[in-house]
């Protein structure tokens, strides 16, 4: 499997993954290739950059065991040596190598966040390693289960793809790009590196869709080190509420604009919810918009109907815009950040996670939504793709709203929009069997997590809590989302004061889900394009009324000579009240976006509009 175009390329991936084979198949069509084993310089560690400086160009060098190279550098016999900079080297060396050079190293964000101080420690510095040299090497692979996701390819001069690389998977492609290499949201126009993607093949973006849009803004996955360490999980979390009188205000604005018309209909309550989550009377259209994309695998019966690397094949049509998601984000100028959840254990045998691994996912979704609002980020789409995705949020449901697993189930529909009854009767029978077994286990939110949710819930919970605590709104629309609504709310019963439910699509889990958050759906399209892109599908609309709510001057009043005309209205208190018509002056205190949470009033209105901020948990 030889690609043309890359001369310096690093091969990543975890465990059993496959990357070293992957490296092999790039190389076998070279006469010869010398295989350094990087654990080889015990003695020394800058030894391996000076073995690359000295590489002819003729030669092919297959590097391997960066991860054991990183350990040496760590070890205190070298030390106080600055691993900073003889990693600087090694890069600087990759970069200068005359020869063709393939490193292969592990994937330091693939699992769970080492306990120990030491293995902590050096996670960082392989993470830092495999940064620094991919920055300077000009093509980038990640292998997961012996699938290559290109994270990074060669930039020719002409700006198209080399032969063998899908050109949609090409960082850089959009005007005013860093190219490949970047990190994290650099500015607008500027994409980043993706972390998960699976590339498929090249297909010409419909005319509907930009050119300049083809394919979303990708950036990359956090590491959970930051505040969420300081988080703890329980319940009763400390979460501020959205204002509890914007949303009134705002909508009480909408009756005295310049309208043709009655006014905005149902999406009055979305201008309640923008008002009350920006603390404005006057909300503005959402500008910054990111889409999260969980991943998560469900083994077992859950799994009945999948079909084989579906999972992949919509990843890669979500990166490179082939897919709806990936189009729909890309249209919306949206970006769109993936991330893989830890996989869940077939359910109706064992629970699908450790707890261990809980607390792991549930950072990983703090830390998303808290680096998501350090970008500036105005709104977050919940997203997700996976095997037994549907039959999971099912048995979490099940467990929290009390409902019957068929209740909460959506038909199986394959290829063709045919229905698999058969596969839907074995996903109910897999999470009857699940909450048989966990029936004398706890049902609070970590426990229902670890028995029956899995690691994507998991994750959608982690980011529903920290949107609520960073003041930031989430659109939801899906069986993933609405599921982690649930468990959210018996950690922190304000996080479902921050998301609002676009459409139900139909489907009779979130129905049900919905009903008991009292989340009611803004519209009832009975849209089902995949969990993310019902949300995006509606945003455009979304924003215009938004756009339109804040941009519309008020009606004009009658001529002051009228006015003058009719005695002023006496309440019997023996002041003049307003003339009939007048526009109420609106206090309009200062918007606030996504950052540190302040302390917001959570009294219970007397009457609430849809999901806006009156409700308490």
């Amino acid at each position: 499997m030889s690609i043309d175009g890359w001369k310096r390329l690093l091969v990543l991936g975890g465990i059993g993954s496959g990357r070293s084979e992957f490296a092999l198949s790039l190389l076998q069509d070279q006469a010869s290739v010398r295989r350094v084993a990087a654990e080889e310089f015990s003695a020394d560690p800058s030894e391996l950059a000076q073995l690359l400086r000295r590489a002819r160009a003729d030669e092919t060098l297959l590097v391997e065991g960066l991860d054991a190279w990183v350990r040496v550098l760590l070890d205190p016999a070298h030390q106080p040596a600055d691993d900073r900079a003889t990693v600087a080297e090694l890069a600087g060396a990759v970069g200068d190598c005359a020869a063709r050079v393939v490193l292969v190293a592990p994937e330091a964000g693939l699992g769970a966040a080492p306990a120990e101080l030491v293995e902590r420690a050096f996670a960082d510095a392989l993470g830092t390693t495999n940064r620094t040299v991919a920055d300077a090497c000009d093509a980038v692979v990640l292998v997961i289960a012996g699938q290559p996701s290109w994270l990074k390819v060669p930039q020719p001069a002409t700006g198209d793809a080399p032969a063998g690389f899908p050109a949609a998977a090409r960082p850089g492609a959009r005007p005013g790009g860093t190219g490949a290499g970047a990190s994290g949201v650099t500015g607008a126009g500027a994409p980043a590196v993706a972390s998960v993607g699976i590339p498929s093949q090249p297909r010409q973006a419909p005319a509907a869709v930009p050119v300049a849009a083809a394919a979303p803004t990708l950036v990359s996955a956090p590491v959970a080190d930051l505040d969420a360490a300081e988080v703890d999980f329980a319940p009763g979390m400390d979460l501020p509420m959205p204002d509890d009188t914007t949303g009134p205000q705002a909508v009480a604005r909408l009756a005295y604009l310049d309208l043709a018309g009655t006014g905005f209909g149902d999406l009055s309550r979305l201008i309640s919810f923008a008002a009350a989550t920006q603390a404005t009377p006057v909300p503005a259209a959402w500008d910054r918009v990111r889409v999260l994309l969980v991943q998560g695998e469900h083994d077992g019966g859950l799994a009945a109907g999948h079909q084989p690397q579906e999972t992949a094949r919509r990843l890669g049509q979500a990166t490179d815009g082939t897919g709806a998601l990936g189009q729909l984000a890309a249209a919306a100028g949206a970006d769109l950040q993936v991330v893989s959840a830890p996989p869940a254990a077939p359910i109706e045998f064992r629970p699908a996670l450790d707890e261990a691994t809980v607390e792991a996912a549930l950072r990983t979704g703090w830390e998303l939504a808290r680096q998501a609002a350090a970008d500036g980020v105005r709104l977050l789409v919940l997203a997700a793709v996976g095997t037994g995705t549907d039959g999971a949020a099912a048995a979490v449901l099940a467990a929290t709203a009390g409902t019957e697993p068929p209740m909460a189930l959506a038909r199986v529909v394959g290829p063709g929009g045919r229905v698999d009854d058969t596969a839907w009767i074995r996903r109910c029978t897999a999470v009857r069997d699940a909450l048989h077994r966990s029936r004398y286990a706890g049902r609070s939110a970590r426990e229902v997590l670890a028995e029956l949710g899995g690691g994507d819930i998991a994750v959608a919970t982690g980011v529903l809590l920290s949107a609520a605590a960073h003041r930031l709104p989430v659109l939801l629309d899906g069986p993933v989302g609405i599921a982690a609504g649930m468990v959210s709310r018996d950690l922190g019963s304000q996080a479902r004061h921050w998301c609002l439910l676009v459409d139900d699509g139909g489907h009779p889990g979130v129905r049900v889900a919905a009903e008991v958050l009292g989340l009611t759906p803004l519209m009832r399209l009975g849209l089902d394009l995949g969990e993310g892109a019902n949300a995006l599908a509606a945003l455009p609309m979304l924003r215009s009324a938004l756009a339109l709510a804040a941009a519309l001057p008020p009606h004009p009043q009658p001529a002051a000579t009228d006015a003058a005309d009719e005695p002023a209205e006496s309440d019997g208190t023996g002041e003049d009240t307003e003339p009939a018509g007048a526009e109420p002056e609106f206090a309009e205190p200062a918007p606030q976006g996504p950052g540190p949470a302040t302390t917001q009033p959570q009294t219970e209105p007397e009457s609430g509009v849809g999901q806006s901020a009156g409700r308490t948990g």
